[in-house]
């Protein structure tokens, strides 16, 4: 009876390590890249920028046209590392020379953005993972837009929040919160968009459809 006992005690706990070892997988292929995302990025060091999704391209519309994925902070991950790197070597290549870029941009679903900092001295580029926005002014702005998916063209846009309060991840893993004003508002709130699937040209459309109601 004590042998069946333990016995049944051992089952448990092999049980339940294996229910957690299997949660554990789960969300580790939850928080990672694809197999098909790893190749992009490993296909190349990470000096090497990627090539840019445009919405010229059905095929590239599609990918653009969907939501990123959260990405756990890992700065040990070399993947994740070579990733981010590849991205803001993208973003600044004489070929982009863009203020900010999303990683859905270059054909990868995680919430990964770099941002220009045009509020700080220098105005140093930063990266940002899992960047949301909790809080929009009520107060508006009117800039240009353009965007490195949307060669050849740029749009003035009069519905972007003067200030946002947005929450983000630092790619060592620290979680922040700050107000943002400005330009740099605009390019926060522009990447955040690619995030979810959005070009500005949507916000474009619409203004013009507001327009045409009110008139």
């Amino acid at each position: 009876m004590k042998k069946l006992f333990l016995y049944s005690i051992l089952i448990i706990t092999v049980s339940n390590c294996s229910s957690v070892k299997t949660s554990q997988q789960k969300e580790a292929i939850l928080n990672s890249f694809s197999k098909n995302e790893i190749q992009m990025i490993m296909s190349s060091d990470s000096l090497t920028p990627m090539r840019v999704y445009k919405i010229t391209s059905k095929s590239d519309s599609l990918v653009l046209r969907k939501k990123s994925g959260y990405i756990k902070p890992n700065p040990n991950d070399p993947i994740q590392k070579t990733f981010i790197k590849r991205l803001y070597r993208t973003v600044t290549d004489s070929m982009s020379l863009g203020v900010g870029i999303a990683a859905p941009q270059v054909g990868v679903l995680k919430n990964i953005i770099w941002v220009q900092r045009f509020d700080k001295e220098n105005f140093p580029f930063e990266v940002c993972l899992n960047p949301i926005i909790v809080q929009y002014s009520e107060k508006k702005q009117t800039n240009r837009e353009g965007c490195l998916s949307i060669p050849n063209r740029r749009e003035t846009l009069d519905n972007r929040a003067y200030a946002i309060l947005v929450e983000y991840d630092t790619e060592n893993g620290e979680h922040k919160a700050e107000m943002v004003e400005g330009f740099t508002s605009v390019i926060f709130q522009h990447e955040i968009d690619h995030l979810n699937g959005i070009l500005y040209l949507d916000h474009l459309n619409k203004e013009i459809k507001d327009a045409i109601k009110t008139d």
